[in-house]
């Protein structure tokens, strides 16, 4: 599918917010500069607004490599990994360690390796045309009617 917009960006990443429960997980993946952060913005956002929530900024953890959003009854964390080089530094996060009731939006996950049951992948693309991007979404059970979109 095109994204032709960032209004259009929005609408698919609250389709997306409106179907999250605990535990799931989301991997965002494209090159740099795509709108993995932007998606996960306007989703976030969509979230706390939709709680009664103070907005806040959603930046890339790309050098924290994680941020935490507590919302009501949910908790998010936001992970990047872009500077992560190996496995090693990977478990180091203790990622999936934690049985918490959250939900993990990941950017840069190729080297997680680990079979998780509530996971969308979101891919995004450059196009020819600069405004405009490719998105493909892969999942299964639940996630599945974003495969059709």
């Amino acid at each position: 599918m095109i994204v032709k917009s960032l209004e259009h960006l929005n609408s698919l990443s609250k389709k997306v917010a409106r179907q999250l429960i605990k535990n799931d997980c989301i991997f965002l993946m494209g090159e740099i500069g795509v709108g993995k952060t932007t998606f996960t913005r306007y989703l976030i956002n969509y979230l706390q607004k939709k709680n009664g929530e103070k907005i806040t900024e959603v930046l890339s953890p790309t050098f924290n490599l994680l941020y935490e959003y507590d919302l009501k009854r949910i908790k998010i964390m936001h992970y990047d990994l872009y500077r992560i080089r190996d496995e090693k530094e990977l478990k180091q996060l203790g990622i999936f360690l934690d049985k918490q009731d959250t939900i993990k939006i990941i950017e840069w996950p190729q080297l997680i390796d680990i079979p998780l049951s509530d996971k969308l992948e979101i891919h995004l693309d450059y196009t020819k045309n600069e405004n405009q991007r490719e998105i493909k979404f892969i999942g299964s059970g639940k996630w599945k009617i974003l495969n059709e979109l």
